[in-house]
């Protein structure tokens, strides 16, 4: 069994879609800087390779996406598979609890994950996040700014944007 990848189209740009067991493990910007090498990475973790064709659960989150870029979702109900360490899920997990339409900070999600003293680390794993959007990151700033995305800053305030 490989991880089966497929472009999807959004209204703010190309996502990469991944999905292994049935279960959706990538979504992510193809203009992410080393998009290819971030993909490698989940097929590594699974000691798997990877298959360019269309799954039911993408075409699951690509349904949902479209709903979520029209302003008529709040939540995703996708089957996932976190691709990351112990570390990077607490994170994730703690991501996930952040309502539609708020922002937390870097260090109230280091706080929430039960890393408090790990603000940079923190970041970097909100950085390693393979379900971006599904796993909202974009609703991580920091304290006098905005932060980082790897969408892209213009796509986080479109994000943002259409969660208000």
């Amino acid at each position: 069994m490989s991880i089966c990848i497929s472009r999807y189209n959004s209204s703010l740009g190309i996502l990469l879609l991944g999905s292994f067991d049935d279960r959706l493990v990538l979504c992510d910007w193809a203009s992410r800087r080393n998009s290819a090498e971030f993909i490698a990475s989940v097929a590594r973790r699974l000691k798997t390779g990877i298959d360019w064709k269309k799954t039911p659960v993408m075409i699951m989150a690509k349904s949902q996406l479209d709903e979520y870029f029209q302003g008529r979702r709040i939540s995703f109900d996708i089957p996932l598979l976190f691709t990351g360490t112990d570390f990077q899920t607490d994170v994730w997990s703690a991501i996930s609890e952040i309502p539609y339409g708020s922002t937390q900070s870097y260090s109230e999600i280091a706080f929430r994950s039960r890393h408090p003293e790990a603000v940079r680390a923190v970041a970097n794993a909100i950085g390693a996040n393979r379900l971006s959007i599904i796993i909202p990151c974009h609703r991580v700033t920091g304290i006098n700014s905005i932060g980082g995305y790897a969408g892209g800053i213009s796509v986080k305030e479109s994000l943002l944007s259409i969660e208000r």
